[in-house]
Formats: structure tokens, C-alpha cells, sequence
């Protein structure tokens, strides 16, 4: 298979939501819920040590050209989360790290402060999850937070990942503590 030939469409829709790929244009969007979600993001500097920073509208709109243009290349797939019919962005979901050999990709996510514990990030985890299986023939779709983020770890489940296992010292956070990842996955 040669990825760069798959047509992939840019979006798509659940129940609730209008999930597409980054957009030119998007980064001042962006900015705004990350920057307004930080104290949340901030928990897991292990997973998500972009969230250290603060983020201006500059860098959010180089993060949004920069996924649309590897969403083309077929090498990431970073996404927005719009409740359908609006323009409120609640969060993001890509898939990542795709190994197109297998083929198999990692899912991540992030859910915008204000819109958290409404399901939301758990049906575009279930929606991007099946995007990857169909649309881009995933065998193997991985989900890794922290062992300790309680939230994150009840998405994956939600989504329907079954727990694999635990890497014990896997990464390192910011602050030098070892952190343990867990391993979710659905298979094809």
C-alpha cells in the first residue's frame, strides 16, 4: 500500500459532532481552547509536554498548517472537535506515530475545558478510531496514557481499547519522575 494514494476524506461525523483535519486558518481556535484548558492538559507533562508552554496565535497556526500538510502526506492526522453545526471547537483527536508497515497508528486526545464530562471526547475517540480502521486500513489502533490519568484511561475504555498491559518507566516527565503507560488497543 502506498499511503500518499489512499483519498482519505477530511472529516467526519458522529452524533454529535463535526470532527475534520487542521485547517490555514484554524491556529486562533486553537490557541484559545488550549490556552483556556491548560490547567488541565498541565496534569500529564509526560503525555503532553507541548502544554507546558502557552501557546500564542502564531504558534497554534503553524500547528494547524503543519498537521494539514502531514494529513496530506498520510503521515499524521491531527483533527478538530466541533459540536455539529457550530463553530465551538471541544477538543482534538489525531491519530499518530503511523507505522504504515503493519499497518497501525496511535490515537490521542485532549477535551476543552467547559465541555469535559459530556461524552464528547469519547464519541470522537470512538469516530476517529474507526476512521483509522476504515478509511486508512489500520490491523492495530493504540491508545497510551499515563497510568495514573484516571480520565484518559476511562475514554480509551469507553471507546471499546482493551487494556494490553503496562510499560513500567516509559517515559520521563518534565520534572524527572518515571512515569508507567499504559498500553490500550483495538484491533481489525
Amino acid at each position: 500500500m502506498t499511503p500518499i494514494l489512499l483519498d482519505i476524506p477530511d472529516h467526519f461525523e458522529t452524533e454529535r459532532l463535526f470532527v475534520r483535519s487542521t485547517r490555514p486558518g484554524d491556529g486562533a481556535t486553537v490557541c484559545e481552547a488550549v490556552v483556556e484548558s491548560l490547567r488541565e492538559l498541565r496534569a500529564w507533562p509526560a503525555s503532553l509536554p507541548w502544554a507546558l508552554h502557552d501557546p500564542s496565535p502564531d504558534e497554534s497556526e503553524v500547528f494547524c498548517r503543519t498537521g494539514h500538510s502531514a494529513f496530506l502526506a498520510r503521515s499524521d492526522f491531527p483533527m478538530l472537535v466541533f459540536l455539529k453545526g457550530t463553530d465551538v471547537l471541544v477538543g482534538s483527536v489525531g491519530i499518530h506515530r503511523v507505522n504504515w508497515t503493519v499497518p497501525k497508528c496511535e490515537v490521542g486526545y485532549w477535551g476543552r475545558r467547559g465541555h469535559l464530562k459530556k461524552g464528547f471526547i469519547t464519541e470522537a475517540v470512538r469516530g476517529i478510531t474507526q476512521f483509522a480502521l476504515i478509511e486508512l486500513k489500520m490491523r492495530r489502533v493504540e491508545c497510551m496514557p499515563d497510568t495514573e490519568n484516571t480520565p484518559s484511561r476511562s475514554v480509551a475504555e469507553r471507546a471499546g481499547f482493551s487494556l494490553e498491559g503496562v510499560l513500567r518507566h516509559e517515559r520521563i516527565a518534565p520534572d524527572g519522575t518515571v512515569r508507567d503507560t499504559c498500553v490500550y488497543s483495538v484491533v481489525a
